[in-house]
């Protein structure tokens, strides 16, 4: 057999099999549940979401995501992307303007609006939101479960995730996690 042949057959072993089984070994014995995509379950073991993926929420009583370019309707996991569009581009301009006037309709006392209430994420599916953003919408989200701005406003806190090993990226919240720990400790009356 020519020695091309044997480095061949050495190669696609190596690439094909050996290198791909390490990465996915490694992926699930140091980071299994990312290696698994974050499932986030209910007490009945029913799949809920992905903490890495975000999800429409749409009624006052939620915090709400950053806005989603990500397919026709947003929220797309299948059609992920952002805009691409320019900050010079008079869609992009009007779709912040659009945006700006939903949230102070949401809440008319609302002061300067984070930056995250308003522009898409470059993936569309941007699973946290900043603090600011969060503590923008507690006047709507306490309004509607009837409690005080000042018990959500605690809550909301304990909910910040930190830089990356305390230096890298900013602080976060996600939204899935805290909307169900808001479910979790103020039930919505049916």
């Amino acid at each position: 057999m020519p020695a091309w042949i044997r480095i061949s057959i050495l190669l696609f072993l190596l690439c094909g099999g050996v290198y791909p089984a390490l990465v996915v070994g490694a992926g699930q014995l140091l980071f299994h549940d990312k290696a698994q995509g974050s499932i986030i379950y209910d007490k009945d073991g029913n799949a809920i979401g992905s903490a890495l993926i975000a999800q429409a929420f749409d009624k006052d009583q939620y915090f709400h995501p950053r806005p989603s370019a990500a397919g026709a309707d947003g929220y797309d996991a299948t059609s992920s992307g952002g805009s691409n569009l320019a900050p010079t581009n008079q869609k992009l301009i009007d779709q912040v303007k659009a945006n700006a006037d939903a949230a102070k309709q949401d809440d008319p006392a609302l002061g300067e609006v984070p930056a995250d209430m308003v522009t898409n994420s470059g993936s569309g599916l941007d699973p946290d939101i900043s603090p600011e953003n969060a503590l923008a919408q507690v006047p709507r989200v306490a309004k509607a479960r009837g409690m005080t701005e000042q018990q959500l406003t605690g809550f909301v806190n304990q909910h910040v995730i930190g830089r990356d090993l305390g230096i890298f990226g900013e602080p976060r919240i996600n939204v899935l996690r805290l909307n169900l720990d808001l479910d979790a400790a103020k039930p919505m009356q049916k």
